[in-house]
């Protein structure tokens, strides 16, 4: 959950970028980095290893304004895609606030999108958490990849496949073009920042 701390006035959230390896979610926050450049305090880390992109995860800290008097402050993570990172996935979910779902668009990924759902739902249960319960967005990445004449999944058949009881919002994507990367950045900001502040307001 976010850290709340009362002599600073502030509020820590915790958004984390899941999916199947290589499905683009550290391409995501190099993007979101690059963009944001001068709103972002501190350097985005990427820890990088053989067969994976992202070991641990990408560190982007973005200042959003205030909440109630609290600064709120962002930090988004990734997670390794691969399942044998499956320890350090669930390392990297707790006290989550907010996700974004980065699905591939390839055909050929399909299975590989439907099964980091399911994994994600389990890691959150290892927390006591719902998936229903915590504010997510979907991102069906790669749709530029269409150009170079490469079978996508249909945004129905996504939808069907990883949305049908979700019901969340959801963006067609291309986080290599920029497509929707900051759409889908500020819906998630907006949703958990929202459920945070009805949280804050609850707890006084």
């Amino acid at each position: 959950m976010a850290l709340i701390n009362p002599k600073k006035k502030e509020v820590q959230v915790k958004i984390v970028y899941y999916g199947p390896g290589r499905g683009g979610k550290t391409t995501n926050l190099e993007y979101i980095n690059k963009k944001f450049k001068e709103r972002i305090k501190g350097e985005m880390t990427t820890v990088k290893t053989y067969g994976d992109r992202t070991l641990f995860f990408d560190f982007l800290p973005v200042d959003i304004g205030k909440i109630k008097g609290y600064d709120i402050k962002v930090q988004f993570y990734t997670v390794p895609g691969q399942v044998k990172y499956n320890a350090t996935r669930k390392l990297v979910l707790r006290g989550v606030d907010g996700i974004v779902f980065v699905a591939d668009s390839l055909v050929v990924r399909r299975k590989m999108n439907i099964l980091s759902l399911q994994n994600l739902n389990e890691n959150l249960s290892s927390f006591n958490r719902r998936i229903f319960d915590v504010p997510i967005v979907l991102q069906y990445n790669k749709r530029d990849m269409e150009k170079e004449g490469i079978p996508l999944l249909s945004v129905e058949t996504l939808e069907n496949d990883l949305n049908k009881q979700l019901k969340a919002p959801s963006f067609v994507a291309s986080a290599l073009t920029g497509q929707n990367v900051v759409t889908t950045m500020k819906k998630a900001i907006s949703l958990t920042v929202a459920s945070l502040q009805k949280k804050l307001e609850l707890g006084g």
